[in-house]
């Protein structure tokens, strides 16, 4: 059955959502406050391209004034703001949201609470969204990255409750995403989320400190360490918080925390190794860098750091990179690749 669903925050998750989900029938609303974005879906749609391959929905957009004119509640709203715009956005859709509706929370980082604790924890639900390079460089066009028709082999869509009860809501959600994707209703969202957390923290801030794509930082030896470092200190804060981390790059939580070995340190990081045929994407958080706007390296890296302060376990290359990612937003540095070797100093490597 069709559901009226909202979209709050039609960047490049976002957009991407409310595609393929208006190709699917849903009655989708997109709402965001980049004017020329809302304005060219009005006119002419929204195209996507990519791995998936090509097409234009005619979405129904809106500027965050003009939701004020909607009637009738959403069944499901999928919250997909930078993290830093969770606390208003989450007060500003939650009075649209139908009382037997929900909110469902489509970001990068640990928001989940925060969100649940305004829109209500009844009418909260996690989804977690792996591996999945999706860019909005121009208004009315979303990308995601790889070869046209080439399936990643993984669930890109994990949906989850905060209590961890597989129930029918979560398992109806992932149906529902699973015309776009890969998709299942999990029980363990933390471990989940967790594990998406180390993963986006060991590509999102080296592809943004140096201005690098993701295969040029795969070529040198030293942005890999600090890339296999950042999970294992991740990893670290995680278990020391009894997170059932799911694994990471195909490799179970316990071997990344072992990556001070020699033989271990080998394997990991052959995962951060130059793949063939793939493209060198720039991350979510090397698009900001480029667009001026502020990062979410707080709420990635910062967070890990500040996890890892309360419980005593150190995380000296997480705070490094957290430092140089700030420079570089407040504009007193530049990307460069050079900032490899500042973190590793930082950090005592």
């Amino acid at each position: 059955m069709a559901k009226r669903v909202a979209i709050m925050g039609a960047g490049a998750v976002g957009s991407y959502l409310g595609a393929f989900l208006t190709r699917e029938g849903h009655d989708v609303t997109l709402v965001d406050g980049w004017g020329e974005h809302v304005n060219m879906m009005k006119e002419g749609g929204l195209r996507v391209s990519g791995t998936q391959g090509e097409f234009t929905a005619g979405v129904n957009a809106l500027h965050l004034g003009e939701i004020q004119s909607v009637r009738e509640p959403f069944d499901v709203t999928f919250l997909s703001v930078k993290s830093y715009d969770t606390e208003w956005a989450s007060h500003f859709i939650k009075r649209f949201v139908a009382p037997a509706g929900v909110v469902v929370g489509a970001q990068n980082c640990m928001n989940d609470a925060l969100i649940a604790s305004v829109v209500g924890y009844q009418r909260y639900v996690g989804a977690i969204i792996s591996t999945i390079a999706v860019a909005l460089w121009e208004p009315a066009h979303v990308h995601r990255g790889g070869q046209p028709g080439r399936s990643r082999g993984h669930d890109v869509f994990r949906i989850g409750e905060l209590h961890g009860r597989v129930t029918p809501r979560v398992q109806e959600l992932a149906e529902m995403l699973s015309c776009i994707d890969g998709a299942h209703a999990t029980s363990n969202l933390w471990g989940e989320r967790w594990s998406k957390l180390s993963h986006n923290s060991s590509t999102n801030p080296v592809t943004s400190m140096t201005g690098l794509g993701s295969q040029s930082v795969a070529q040198s030896p030293r942005a890999r360490m600090i890339q296999v470092h950042i999970v294992k200190e991740a990893v670290e804060v995680g278990q020391a918080q009894q997170y059932d981390i799911e694994p990471l790059f195909g490799l179970p939580a316990d071997v990344w925390a072992q990556a001070d070995r020699g033989d271990v340190f080998e394997e990991l990081d052959a995962k951060f190794q130059p793949k063939p045929d793939a493209a060198d994407w720039r991350s979510s958080m090397a698009q900001d860098v480029t667009k001026g706007r502020p990062t979410e390296i707080e709420y990635m890296n910062g967070y890990i750091v500040q996890q890892g302060r309360e419980i005593g376990v150190p995380t000296p290359i997480n705070a490094a990179i957290v430092e140089v990612v700030k420079e570089i937003e407040a504009g007193s540095a530049e990307p460069d690749p050079a900032n490899v070797e500042r973190v590793l100093a930082a950090a005592g490597m």
